[in-house]
């Protein structure tokens, strides 16, 4: 006897979640491919489980397009703490707080131009608790043995930065960006251009190359073999988005 295929169904198409927080992105790809009736499925762009919005699952052959998507322009929605550092850059961490007295504490105008120097092509260090390699291995299975985690800069493009608004300790930005930016970087380096704490208090991404959260599919819609051929966007339609430079970023 053969042996039986991996997989019971073959689709192939593009279909974009809204993931919410608290899931991995491996979560949502299991339910995507529990959804179409154990079907080939992988994900273009990781998003931490403390992070939400568009996460673009690739079925069956469309599996290929993945870097392709992954290479487009990034839309973030993000809070950045400024009264701490943290472990993992972000508020699941282990805080280490920065008493900064009222009278030094940065206004609207400092942050901004703080704000400005990330802007372009930079060198950013990934956060330790991240899945960049180190010799090889993953630097949070390091991180989280308790052992040092020293990892190169990488060359990064953030094409603007917004700030939406700045109340003490919390600025709110609309982050647009390239491939590889780690948004949790950007908020501890925040911090340390400005004297002050840095980590990430929420994190929406809102774009991914021709998609956005608009046209997203929430992850609690998605039941066992509920998903058919016309729930997914077609592979000729994807290119065609991806081929057009307003829209394929």
């Amino acid at each position: 006897m053969g042996r039986s295929p991996r997989y019971r169904t073959k689709r192939d198409g593009v279909l974009v979640i809204d993931k919410p927080v608290g899931v991995t992105s491996a979560d949502v790809v299991r339910a995507v491919r529990f959804g179409a009736g154990d079907c080939k499925t992988g994900h273009a762009g990781t998003l931490d489980p403390l992070a939400s919005g568009v996460l673009v699952c690739c079925l069956g052959v469309a599996t290929k397009l993945s870097e392709r998507l992954m290479a487009g322009v990034k839309v973030y929605e993000t809070e950045v703490d400024l009264s701490a550092f943290t472990t993992t850059d972000d508020r699941e961490g282990e805080r280490t707080d920065v008493e900064i007295p009222e009278a030094d504490r940065p206004g609207t105008q400092r942050v901004r131009a703080a704000l400005h120097r990330f802007i372009g092509v930079t060198e950013q260090v990934p956060p330790a608790y991240s899945a960049a390699h180190v010799g090889g291995r993953r630097a949070y299975a390091l991180a989280r043995r308790g052992e040092a985690v020293e990892l190169e800069p990488r060359r990064v493009r953030i094409d603007a930065i917004d700030l939406v608004s700045f109340a003490w300790p919390i600025a709110r930005l609309v982050v647009t960006c390239g491939k590889g930016v780690y948004i949790r970087s950007l908020a501890r380096d925040l911090g340390e251009a400005l004297g002050t704490g840095g980590h990430l208090a929420s994190l929406r991404r809102t774009r991914v190359g021709p998609f956005t959260v608009d046209t997203a599919r929430p992850l609690s819609s998605i039941d066992r073999d509920t998903l058919g051929d016309d729930d997914l966007m077609p592979i000729a339609e994807v290119e065609a988005m991806l081929a057009d430079p307003r829209v394929g970023g």
